[in-house]
């Protein structure tokens, strides 16, 4: 069977801010933003808080392949389910998806959740997948029409053309969804993994942009390549407070 194929989406608000209202956020309470630094006070001062989600794109590079298989050599296969689990998590069939699927885990995993829409493709995704098995929820996704063409509407939202999709073979970047849970733990969440991974607890004022997220989180990734002097062109945009 052929492997489902989308199109790759752009990192930034405009494109994610469609793309979650089409699925079902009440983008009224929260959207996404631009992060221009995550060290200058004035520039991150610009981004309403608390922060609940950052959805990351890192560059491919065979230090964070490395870094990423080791971690994950002696894991077993993720058999999390139910409501027990502090984080809904998708393992990525879907070639291209890596965005949307992205986004998804940043939306049901976070305080967003409480801005979901009754009936709407989010919300049926979740009532769908809860108590299913990694690849069973999995198919959850790509079986979703709704999905699929709300991630097709969006990509045509891009500041670039958007190639016709001939494989999953990555373009050098990737999406990684960094969410504090109801668990008050940091997430890393990326379908490309084994499962989902604890970065740890935050205290109940921090938020997914405080010092210690990013140090747990974004932070953690750019130190690696950063100590091998590879590539650093990470961007990140931020879910908050719509104050519009």
């Amino acid at each position: 069977m052929t492997k489902k194929l989308f199109t790759v989406l752009e990192n930034n608000p405009d494109v994610m801010n469609h793309l979650a209202h089409d699925l079902g956020l009440d983008t009224d309470a929260l959207c996404f933003y631009d992060i221009y630094s995550l060290t200058d006070p004035d520039l991150l001062a610009f981004i309403p808080r608390p922060v609940l989600a950052l959805l990351v794109i890192i560059p491919l590079t065979p230090t964070w392949y490395e870094a990423r298989t080791a971690e994950d050599k002696d894991k077993p296969e993720y058999a999390g389910k139910g409501d027990g689990e502090p984080v809904i998590w998708f393992k990525q069939t879907i070639g291209n998806a890596c965005g949307s699927i992205g986004l998804v885990h940043s939306l049901l995993n976070s305080e967003a959740s409480k801005h979901i829409r009754p009936s709407s493709t989010l919300d049926k995704i979740r009532d769908d997948a809860l108590l299913k098995s990694i690849w069973e929820r999995a198919k959850v996704l790509e079986d979703s029409d709704e999905f699929e063409k709300a991630h097709a509407d969006a990509a045509k939202l891009g500041d670039t053309a958007t190639p016709t999709p001939v494989s999953d073979e990555h373009t050098g970047q990737h999406f990684v969804a960094f969410v504090k849970a109801k668990d008050g733990h940091l997430w890393e969440l990326e379908g490309g993994r084994k499962g989902p991974l604890d970065r740890g607890a935050l205290d109940e004022a921090e938020d997914v942009l405080s010092p210690a997220a990013l140090e747990k989180g974004i932070g953690r990734l750019m130190r690696i390549e950063s100590e091998s002097g590879g590539d650093l062109r990470f961007s990140a945009i931020a879910l908050g407070p719509n104050l519009n």
